[in-house]
């Protein structure tokens, strides 16, 4: 089943186009990334998703129906930074969250596990770091037990430990069952937490899918030996590669993701009397696929 379904959306500010005609669906259950560089559009995206802005044209549907209050009770979100009264603890600021949004008040101690501040929750908000503050945020988000989660930008201003803690926190909340959209620009964060993803540029979607789908990445098999020519003869009378290259000191053999075999090679060199002095697997990075799709 799918939890968010958006078709055709368009959104005009005056003569710029932040949204084209971007159609996707969210699965029930799925960890989905919308990704794209800053100005890509992301946020006016969740905007609309969330009917703070108004579509200039197109549908989102939420459970194959349009936004309800009913529905917006069941959806938690993160999409600034948190506005928490910074003398007040955890605990308290979590108390005037749950009165505003009228649910919750009953599981402040259980987001507070959740999200590993349980034993900081009598600590004032300007202790924490930003880490702490952005678990905060997103244990505010928690309250009332919503199935579907929704974060703009969730570790921004973080650092590598700040990070690694929103991850974590992001993929323990997935194996719950929660259905978690994100909007995101770091590569890095989408392929470690998200199971699908949307790609973003200027507005338009470039492609929609699963992760492993969308951000297929390529088997680079580097090979070398003392007679790089005899090597590079050899090399091509096998067809198992998609494409060659070479330079002075290695070759390089591009294989489908998954699908280079190290042993083969070496066994089809030694077969035909070439003795490799080096061979190693490399993987094309997420970074230079998404450079590719974005043209960047």
């Amino acid at each position: 089943m799918n939890v968010l379904s958006i078709q055709n959306l368009s959104k005009q500010y005056g003569a710029i186009q932040a949204l084209r005609n971007v159609s996707f669906e969210v699965p029930e259950g799925s960890v989905f990334g919308i990704l794209g560089p800053n100005g890509s559009g992301k946020t006016t995206l969740l905007g609309i998703v969330l009917n703070i802005l108004k579509a200039s044209s197109g549908t989102v549907l939420f459970y194959d129906q349009p936004l309800t209050n009913d529905i917006r009770k069941n959806i938690g979100t993160l999409l600034e930074t948190p506005n928490f009264y910074h003398y007040l603890s955890a605990e308290r600021n979590l108390a005037i969250a749950a009165e505003i949004k009228e649910k919750g008040k009953e599981n402040i101690d259980a987001v507070l596990q959740q999200v590993n501040l349980y034993e900081r929750k009598k600590s004032r908000f300007n202790t924490y770091s930003l880490g702490m503050k952005q678990r905060l945020a997103i244990a505010s988000a928690l309250l009332g037990n919503p199935d579907v989660l929704i974060f703009d930008e969730p570790t921004n201003g973080l650092d590598p430990v700040g990070i690694a803690e929103i991850r974590d926190l992001i993929k323990r909340l997935a194996a719950t069952g929660k259905t978690i959209i994100m909007a995101s620009h770091l590569l890095d964060e989408v392929e470690k937490v998200c199971t699908h993803v949307a790609i973003l540029k200027k507005g338009t979607l470039l492609t929609a899918g699963a992760v492993d789908e969308v951000l297929q990445t390529e088997d680079i098999a580097e090979v070398a030996a003392t007679n790089m020519q005899a090597l590079a003869n050899t090399l091509q009378t096998m067809n198992s590669y998609t494409s060659m290259s070479k330079n002075e000191t290695v070759i390089q053999l591009k294989y489908p993701a998954g699908t280079a075999n190290l042993e083969a090679i070496n066994q089809y060199c030694f077969n035909k009397g070439i003795v490799l002095n080096h061979l190693q697997l490399k993987k094309k990075s997420l970074e230079t696929k998404f450079l590719e799709l974005t043209n960047q």
